[in-house]
């Protein structure tokens, strides 16, 4: 009868693996060219854009606040909701989003403001909104062109909820926010590498298109654990 070790070795053999005691090969230095070929600045845009619509994002480009209001009231149309929260974002107080969509009869949600009382809202109030809410509006801290993804940091939106909570997700973001690789993004991302010292904005929210899972019967299913449908609308340096 075979012996534990002999039985490995006979496994070990089978599977193409060096025998037990034997120096293994070395790996060749790894080289990326051909793997994450480089970007220029000038392709983040359409890189990222690709990226996101290969994981179901829808991508929106405006040039002038008319633009962007049409944009925002024919998301909203399609969804035939009036209710919408709102992150901090100063991108959002700079075009007035929350009184372009009161001025047009929406209930607004915002984390700095409710139309409905003078007091701002305790974060367990702002957190309900959002699960009550249609539709999330928030700004970006970053849009990370290689993989597709916008980055909310809790520094800038108060609080990411309004991204994750509701079943639509709204982003703007402009041009200056685009990074090309995750290097570059992290390189960026105001991280304290001293022992006690707090870090402003510790919580990151990185979002590749719409939440899905296939953890049942492998079948792929949208919007189980976040917002089924994701816009990013690309806020031109013209639109203020």
């Amino acid at each position: 009868m075979a012996t534990r070790e002999q039985m490995l070795e006979r496994v070990r053999k089978a599977l193409g693996q060096p025998p037990t005691g034997s120096v293994p090969t070395p790996l060749p230095p790894f080289d990326p060219t051909g793997v994450m070929p480089p970007l220029a600045p000038e392709d983040y845009q359409a890189k990222f854009q690709a990226e996101w619509e290969k994981v179901a994002g829808v991508t929106h480009r405006v040039a002038s606040l008319e633009e962007l209001e049409a944009v925002l009231q024919q998301i909203l149309l399609e969804l035939g909701t009036h209710s919408v929260v709102l992150s901090r974002n100063p991108l959002l107080a700079e075009l007035h989003i929350a009184d372009r969509l009161y001025s047009s009869g929406k209930f607004v949600t915002n984390w700095t403001r409710d139309p409905l009382r003078k007091e701002p809202l305790t974060l367990p109030e702002f957190n309900a909104a959002s699960f009550q809410a249609k539709v999330g509006i928030t700004g970006v801290e970053y849009v990370l062109a290689e993989t597709g993804s916008l980055v909310l940091s809790s520094a800038t939106e108060g609080a990411q909820i309004a991204s994750l909570a509701p079943p639509v997700h709204v982003a703007l973001y402009r041009r200056s926010q685009l990074v090309g690789t995750l290097d570059e993004l992290l390189a960026k991302l105001p991280i304290s590498a001293r022992a006690g010292e707090l870090t402003s904005g510790r919580s990151f929210v990185f979002i590749t298109g719409t939440s899905r899972t296939a953890d049942i019967e492998q079948i792929l299913i949208r919007g189980v654990h976040g917002p089924g449908e994701n816009h990013a609308i690309l806020v031109e340096d013209s639109c203020r």
